[in-house]
């Protein structure tokens, strides 16, 4: 089939690339977000996937809007079979979605229908998820809504990061999407229905979603840290300054202290939550590299009575 690719960010890198060494397709031309401004000089960079394409000698659509007039007739003179998708950023709008024969079919970090949104990583470490995977859906004007072509499951480690699990599923998603587009190609491939019992909603994780309340238990403080890493971040504050808390684990020794209270050792940082401590490993103050936290500790001084995110 002759396909146009949509996608931005490094997680949809992988899937480009499989479709890439693909025999059976061709990726006529790539669809993804504008250049954005990045870095302290604030310079327009492109983004991971427009990168890939330019290496790669292939057409790159930047569209501000997909319902852009001039994106959609470019579509229509590129006429591709099919449009798969990973993480593009922004909605197709239904003269976009007619264009394929074959349609648009996205590639999603979740096993739907759970998890439908932005953030289906984020959402299933927060929920204390077991297992997770990725699916391939045809798209429709519904949120995540769409009959389902294929799933890849993924295990859940207890120490898993939202940026380790999306890490796996990248790859383990670009190797589903490439054999769907097969499936669709030959006609041995017929997506059905998502069930009607089991949606999860998975909206983006706002900063204030990231802020830890240490009155919870630590199981949760740790899902809220580890589900939040790399991006947006979980923070407290201390001394009135945001606090971003890099890397935390359980410290189920220490039940001596109350909710947000700080404990230092002569290697060590603790912090109280709603059943037993967490140990700080890595932190980041305002302004600051990120940093371990026993050195954090020892530069601010930390006194007997000092709290994080009073």
């Amino acid at each position: 089939m002759k396909l146009v690719f949509a996608g931005t960010p490094e997680v949809a890198v992988p899937a480009l690339d499989a479709l890439l060494a693909s025999e059976r397709h061709e990726v006529a031309a790539v669809v993804t977000r504008p250049d954005a401004p990045a870095g302290r000089g604030r310079r327009l960079v492109a983004s991971p996937v427009a990168e890939r394409a330019q290496e790669a000698g292939i057409e790159v659509l930047r569209p501000v809007k997909p319902r852009d007039p001039e994106f959609i007739e470019r579509l229509r003179e590129i006429a591709p079979d099919c449009c798969p998708v990973v993480a593009y950023g922004a909605l197709l709008p239904r003269a976009a979605l007619e264009i394929p024969d074959r349609g648009w079919v996205n590639l999603h970090f979740s096993l739907l229908p759970a998890w439908r949104g932005a953030a289906p990583v984020q959402y299933a470490v927060m929920a204390g998820d077991e297992i997770t995977g990725a699916s391939t859906f045809l798209i429709e004007e519904g949120l995540d809504s769409g009959p389902v072509y294929g799933t890849v499951t993924e295990e859940i480690r207890p120490t898993d990061t939202s940026g380790d699990l999306l890490t796996r599923l990248a790859f383990a998603g670009a190797g589903l999407l490439a054999a769907t587009m097969d499936g669709i190609e030959d006609g041995t491939l017929k997506a059905v229905p998502q069930p009607a019992d089991g949606i999860t909603l998975a909206p983006k994780v706002s900063v204030e979603d990231a802020r830890v309340d240490w009155s919870a238990p630590a199981l949760r403080v740790d899902r809220i840290v580890r589900g939040c890493t790399p991006a947006p971040g979980a923070w407290t504050t201390f001394r009135g300054e945001r606090l971003k808390l890099v890397q935390v684990t359980p410290a189920p020794g220490r039940t001596d202290l109350a909710p947000g209270r700080l404990a230092t050792g002569k290697n060590n940082v603790y912090v109280g939550t709603g059943s037993h401590a967490m140990e700080l490993l890595w932190v980041q103050a305002q302004g600051k590299k990120p940093m371990r936290a026993a050195d954090w500790a020892r530069g601010v001084r930390i006194g007997t009575e000092e709290t994080v995110g009073g």
